[in-house]
């Protein structure tokens, strides 16, 4: 009976994690890539700000996949410090546009056309992004990567911002609630902050 030593059983546990982590990178990448091009279609057909602000959270959600699968190429602290804070900076960055996006919607009045393919997509996009927001988090943890973990949040903002700009798109088509999209989109801008700041504290608090 062939007996193996603990070590080698926890470095091919750790291998098969960061394959795992690494597989649910690429597929939020790609599922993003996709949809930006979806979104941006929409958005320019029914002039919608709300789905141009969901694209450009796709466009951040790929940059921190890109960030994570840059990190879990290479484990080390030095790498980890600068992805964690790479991923706050985009948190902030997506809450900026949020807040400036929303603040021109109400003070422009501007009421996007129905838009049956954005809401399809958004519908479809919220439960792939909790999915992989839960994938990201337990592998994250399993393997002890803060910035795996981290960005679990980015894709998990990611789904909330989908719902917020689902709920907007649907009481406008439903009922002319103009101001649905841009009130719902300060949600994110609340969790944008917060993580972001929270992701960019790790990376300068991590040690070497």
């Amino acid at each position: 009976m062939e007996h193996r030593h603990p070590c080698a059983i926890i470095v091919r546990m750790q291998s098969s994690l960061l394959k795992r982590g690494l597989y649910l990178e690429y597929v939020s990448l790609g599922w993003n890539v996709v949809g930006v091009v979806i979104v941006l279609a929409a958005a320019w057909t029914a002039r919608s700000v709300a789905l141009a602000g969901f694209g450009l959270d796709s466009v951040i959600e790929i940059f921190a996949s890109v960030v994570v699968i840059w990190q879990l190429n290479d484990t080390g602290h030095d790498r980890q410090r600068r992805a964690l804070r790479l991923i706050g900076l985009a948190f902030i960055g997506l809450a900026v546009y949020v807040l400036a996006q929303s603040t021109y919607t109400f003070v422009t009045r501007q009421h996007p056309a129905p838009s049956p393919s954005g809401i399809a997509w958004l519908a479809v996009t919220l439960v792939a992004m909790l999915l992989l927001a839960y994938g990201k988090q337990v592998t994250g943890g399993q393997l002890g990567n803060l910035v795996l973990q981290t960005e679990a949040y980015v894709t998990l903002i990611d789904g909330v911002l989908a719902a917020a700009v689902l709920l907007g798109l649907v009481l406008n088509a439903g009922f002319g609630w103009w101001w649905a999209d841009p009130l719902a989109g300060l949600v994110i801008v609340y969790y944008g902050f917060k993580e972001g700041l929270h992701a960019y504290h790790e990376g300068s608090e991590a040690r070497s």
